[in-house]
């Protein structure tokens, strides 16, 4: 059993099932695929592959002790993403509202998933330090504990704006048409190398190298190539730990500025 654990937003938690159950197909394995609880969960041997936010991986990578190696990462479907596996965080707002860029936004409310995150905090952080700001621009922040519910209460004008990872916006926006229309997009901060998969070091290598060469052919396949552009990903690429020195970076320079 292959035992994959998703610690990324729920409205793409079906792709990464279908993406499962596909390498347990092309591996003759099988799968299972659960919502990550803690990142203990790959070193204690209850998760073997796991789809993970960029910063918990650049940080827990730099250790010796890291139970986990990259194994691939997603190249995002749209002509911003320019055929690298990349990523934005997209500053929105609602339609109406006055704002038109994330320099108008001095004493909003601010909604953010939790301090964790890249997309969510790590790199609006960077931006606003890189121009002279601290979080203390905005007005008020809410820690709302997710994406999806960052964009809830953007939406029912409880924030005046937030920063979501592009790929759950992406999704977002093609599956909530009504939301779509009430929404503006002000910003992109990035591009930021995009939320790796990784696998346990304790994996057999035989069967590592099976499941990474499931993931980087799946878009050979019309059906699976299908399943994939419901995510917002057009195909798998091999990365390197350097490919996360940006992340890194930018929560160092967060970190030295921290209070």
């Amino acid at each position: 059993m292959i035992h994959f654990a998703t610690y990324l937003a729920p409205n793409i938690y079906d792709t990464y099932a279908y993406i499962a159950r596909y390498v347990g197909e092309k591996t003759g394995q099988p799968t299972m695929l659960s919502v990550g609880q803690s990142f203990d969960q790959i070193a204690d041997g209850q998760a073997d592959v796991a789809f993970m936010c960029g910063l918990p991986y650049a940080t827990m990578a730099e250790s010796p002790a890291c139970p986990f190696e990259l194994l691939a990462a997603p190249v995002l479907y749209g002509e911003r993403y320019r055929q690298r596996p990349i990523y934005f965080s997209d500053v929105i707002v609602r339609k109406a509202s006055p704002y038109t860029s994330f320099d108008d936004l001095r004493g909003c409310t601010w909604a953010y998933n939790q301090r964790e995150s890249h997309s969510g905090w790590n790199v609006v952080v960077y931006s606003l330090l890189e121009h002279g700001k601290t979080p203390d621009f905005f007005g008020q922040l809410i820690a709302s504990g997710s994406h999806q519910r960052s964009l809830a209460l953007l939406l029912a004008g409880q924030a005046d704006a937030t920063a979501i990872d592009s790929q759950v916006l992406d999704v977002f926006l093609a599956q909530n048409p009504a939301a779509a229309a009430a929404l503006r997009t002000i910003d992109m901060l990035g591009p930021s190398s995009v939320p790796p998969v990784v696998i346990a070091k304790t994996v057999d290598q035989s069967l590592k190298c099976d499941i990474q060469q499931a993931l980087l052919t799946m878009h050979e396949d019309l059906h699976a190539a299908s399943a994939l552009r419901c995510g917002a990903i057009e195909r798998f690429v091999q990365v390197c730990d350097e490919d996360y020195q940006d992340i890194r970076k930018m929560r160092d320079l967060a970190l030295s500025k921290k209070g």
